[in-house]
């Protein structure tokens, strides 16, 4: 009998401390408040998950074709993760330099974080392949919405973005180049999702 009792006292202290510690002294329960829907009588939580694209085993025509893709996922991994700083980036800059009147003070910022990004990344992004420079410019417009060009356009004027575009075609390159997902750029944005799914 006396076992009963201590089991019994064991029980009740385990349940009001367990009510003291997931409630407050006005007896409300700590939790988290969403919204919910009723179901057949009974309050179900609704919880909105954002949308995952899920790609099955990728299958190659041929050995060529496998190698080109591995050779592509290499050169967006690369990339990727310059052309998603810089969309921070100037998303940043954007809110600072449009507090800024004065448009000498402007000019003297953007000249500082110019100096400031090619003493970070200038030595990285001269070591990119042709290709990969490519991409990257493609990938700059994914996370920006903006071509190279209209970037440069922005912060430095029509004449600069016209000299550099110029100095870009002799090398191949093409600053007002853009980027379409469900089209020529089909490949790189599976990559781009894989990569953000944590699948490759």
């Amino acid at each position: 009998m006396k076992s009963l009792i201590v089991i019994l006292l064991t029980f009740f202290i385990t349940i009001n401390l367990s009510a003291q510690r997931n409630g407050n002294n006005d007896g409300e329960v700590n939790g988290i408040v969403t919204k919910a829907v009723i179901l057949d009588g009974d309050t179900v939580p609704l919880f909105w998950l954002p949308t995952v694209k899920i790609f099955g085993p990728i299958l190659f025509k041929s050995k060529v074709q496998a190698i080109t893709f591995s050779r592509m996922v290499r050169y967006v991994k690369r990339v990727y993760p310059y052309a998603r700083f810089i969309g921070k980036k100037v998303d940043e800059y954007n809110v600072y330099l449009n507090t800024i009147e004065d448009k000498r003070f402007r000019e003297k910022e953007i000249n500082r974080i110019e100096s400031e990004l090619r003493a970070q990344f200038e030595e990285e992004l001269v070591k990119l392949t042709f290709t990969q420079g490519k991409i990257l410019l493609k990938l700059i417009y994914r996370e920006t919405s903006k071509t190279t060009y209209g970037l440069i356009t922005d912060y430095r004027g029509t004449l600069t973005a016209f000299f550099w575009q110029s100095l870009a075609k002799v090398f191949g390159y093409n600053l007002k180049v853009t980027y379409d997902p469900t089209g020529v750029d089909r490949d790189i944005e599976n990559i781009v999702i894989m990569i953000e799914n944590g699948t490759i």
